[in-house]
């Protein structure tokens, strides 16, 4: 599959690269998204220059932990880990990853049952993307 990924702290038109990675595989716990939109907020491109430095005291101190970035995140279920309960193949869902490692710029996600919810049928998935940290900064 295809992500941005970056190795090291930068600005971001430096340190980004579409490249070809490892498919995620859903955990018990995990539902498996089909990406369809992802935002960029500010977190986002706090995480991937590195800066301000307090950043780094979640993300990895000299290089990132997480090598996709990308917080808000929307798609449809894939697959479901063995423990999912409250998903099913072809739900449509929207969510903040940032506490579960990130991956919102990729073609697919495997991320907790939690960090997920149900899409608004009455908003599209690029609207969706852009509410979890963006409802937020409006509260």
């Amino acid at each position: 599959m295809k992500a941005i990924v970056y190795s090291k702290y930068g600005p971001p038109e430096i340190v980004l690269e579409l490249k070809e990675i490892d498919k995620p595989i859903a955990k018990d716990n995990e539902v498996l998204v089909k990406i369809f939109a992802a935002s960029v907020c500010w977190a986002d491109r706090a995480l991937v220059r590195g800066k301000p430095f307090v950043v780094r005291l979640s993300s990895g101190l000299l290089k990132p932990k997480h090598t996709v970035p990308g917080i808000d995140v929307t798609g449809q279920v894939e697959a479901v880990g063995r423990n999912v309960k409250q998903f099913q193949p072809g739900d449509e869902v929207f969510g903040d990853i940032g506490d579960c490692g990130f991956g919102a710029w990729a073609e697919y996600g495997a991320v907790p049952e939690n960090a997920v919810a149900y899409k608004p049928v009455n908003i599209t998935y690029e609207e969706a993307a852009a509410v979890p940290q963006y409802a937020v900064v409006a509260l």
